[in-house]
């Protein structure tokens, strides 16, 4: 890298902030561009948390999907203690998850047991099980016995359970504690309520400065373009020449987050292997509830993907859809709802590799493998893949670069 430089960041969500970050920490300057007020307000604040190990894609048997968040995931916690500066401990979730299996699900039970054990071996034996949210290094999976799944549920839909090393953090909270670091760093520029346009080489061609076109005027010279984005990533790569290929999604979904008056003593339930639903226990008081079918409002695979149509009869109704949903599994979901303080429905855009819908065994969203960084030039496009993997993706990216 050249003794002075800077380096224009697109996207102001975990990606792009964990980027900006590192960088900034080694001398660079660099200006952080987002149509959002402030960092951190779409889908990296609104999402379950779920610091993933791999337990979610059993319909992916190839084990490519696990292989290839395990590394993050058990990296997460470190990264973000150095990110923000303080411990991660009061955002993460205090017991296993429990995957439910459900009788439509696109994996049999069996099939689901196999694969979680395959996943869970190799967890404990990576060399950084012991830096995940809670010590992996010992971890099993547990399949839950008759009485264990009774007291549960009692419908005939669910018909297994598995207790898993997997743990959530509080993205809200984690997104309390970037914000401050991102203003601490006085290396970074953060340019918010500003849509990006295009990306072009500025001169000398694609291995030279670049410039950025956005609502509020032209910005650079750029020594490299980090494009971050979730939403509109595609069209952005395509102004500057690296044009789409293969097959992707976009989605935009909703879920209900909720605080209750008083504690509840609930499990951290995912129910698979499908378009079904979850409920994370952050701390007792503080919930993420959904039901995928329910708070899918996009599904697209465009370059450019629709605006979601959201009415006011959909934020009113949704809270109601996704509890009948997780209560006629889970009768005790019943105590969350009647201790419902306050709640809001929030969301944000998902991109993918891969199409088809989740009841699909074969749909391709099933592997969630392909991602990572593309570049033409000094300009460098990153799928960030899932949330848990973007820091350490981010120091990587730097890395290289550096």
């Amino acid at each position: 890298m050249r003794k002075t430089s800077r380096i224009a960041i697109l996207g102001a969500g975990i990606m792009g902030c964990s980027t900006a970050i590192f960088l900034a920490r080694k001398g660079i300057e660099v200006s952080v561009f987002d149509m959002a007020e402030q960092p951190f307000s779409a889908a990296s604040r609104w999402n379950e948390g779920k610091i993933h190990l791999g337990c979610l894609y059993s319909a992916d048997p190839s084990l490519s999907t696990a292989d290839r968040v395990i590394p993050g995931g058990l990296k997460f916690r470190p990264l973000i203690e150095e990110l923000v500066g303080t411990s991660l401990a009061p955002a993460i979730t205090s017991e296993d998850d429990l995957y439910l299996c459900h009788r439509k699900s696109v994996t049999s039970a069996a099939e689901m047991k196999t694969y979680m054990e395959k996943v869970v071996e190799r967890v404990r034996n990576h060399p950084d099980a012991a830096q995940y949210l809670a010590d992996a290094s010992g971890s099993r999976v547990h399949p839950l016995s008759t009485s264990e799944l009774a007291g549960l549920t009692s419908s005939t839909d669910i018909v297994a359970g598995f207790r898993t090393p997997e743990r959530s953090v509080d993205t809200n909270w984690v997104a309390e504690r970037f914000i401050p670091a991102m203003d601490a760093e006085a290396s970074i520029q953060q340019f918010m309520k500003t849509r990006i346009t295009a990306v072009r080489p500025a001169k000398d061609g694609i291995d030279g400065k670049w410039e950025i076109e956005t609502s509020e005027g032209i910005f650079g010279p750029f020594d490299y373009v980090i494009n971050s984005l979730w939403q509109g990533r595609l069209a952005i790569d395509r102004t500057a020449g690296l044009e789409p290929t293969g097959v992707w999604s976009h989605r935009y979904r909703q879920s209900l987050f909720l605080r209750t008056k008083e504690p509840v003593h609930t499990p951290c339930v995912v129910i698979a292997t499908g378009p079904f639903g979850d409920i994370k226990n952050y701390n007792g008081r503080d919930f993420y509830l959904s039901w995928y079918s329910d708070g899918l409002r996009v599904d697209s695979s465009d370059i450019s993907p629709p605006e979601p149509h959201l009415t006011a009869q959909n934020l009113e109704n949704l809270p109601n859809s996704i509890f009948d949903h997780l209560q006629s599994l889970l009768p005790w979901v019943a105590q969350i709802r009647e201790q419902a303080e306050r709640s809001t429905i929030q969301g944000g855009w998902v991109f993918a590799v891969g199409q088809g819908v989740l009841s699909d065994r074969d749909s391709t969203l099933h592997s969630r493998s392909e991602y990572g960084i593309q570049r033409l030039g000094n300009y460098i496009s990153v799928d960030t893949g899932k949330y848990p993997t973007a820091p350490a993706m981010a120091r990587a990216l730097v890395e290289a670069i550096i």
